[in-house]
């Protein structure tokens, strides 16, 4: 069940963020739903989840919108594994650590992305990158992550209870 919840989050976030989001960008910047759901599954479901779904995010996110394919499936799948790690300190009820974990990931993302598609080209204009880019898309990702986050902690939730229970 748990994975028909990762395959459904990764292909609802995937086009919400393609269509949707596009049409409600502020100043052509639209919130990271791929870097949301990886980071919440990896340090709600462990590493090996948060590697898988930021692996699959990270491939879609190369196929449709990458000039290298792959690259972006690495950066998500060490940032999925990096929030993995922190599964052993995640308690659900605490929004504040969902919150951070995913604005770091967020910000490791832009960095490695201004790393590998800006510096590489003699283009050094960091501040307008931060200013403009970095600081405007990290906003609007934890602003729409606080619903993303307290729709699939419900639901994962609610699955976990319900195993349980079958179990009994």
């Amino acid at each position: 069940m748990k994975r028909l919840v990762e395959a459904l989050a990764i292909i609802l976030c995937f086009l919400l963020q393609s269509t949707i989001f596009q049409h409600i960008a502020f100043a052509g910047i639209v919130p990271n739903l791929m870097i949301i759901i990886t980071s919440i599954f990896g340090f709600m479901e462990g590493r090996s989840d948060g590697m898988v779904v930021g692996f699959i995010c990270g491939l879609l996110t190369d196929i449709f919108y990458g000039s290298v394919l792959g690259l972006n499936a690495l950066i998500y799948l060490l940032i999925g594994y990096a929030n993995g790690a922190a599964n052993r300190g995640f308690y659900p009820d605490d929004i504040k650590f969902p919150l951070l974990f995913i604005s770091v990931s967020d910000i490791v993302y832009l960095v490695m992305t201004y790393l590998s598609g800006f510096l590489l080209r003699a283009r050094f204009n960091v501040g307008y990158y931060f200013l403009h880019i970095m600081l405007p898309e990290l906003v609007y990702t934890i602003i729409v992550s606080l619903f993303v986050y307290l729709i699939l902690r419900g639901i994962l939730l609610r699955i976990e209870g319900s195993f349980e229970e079958s179990e009994q």
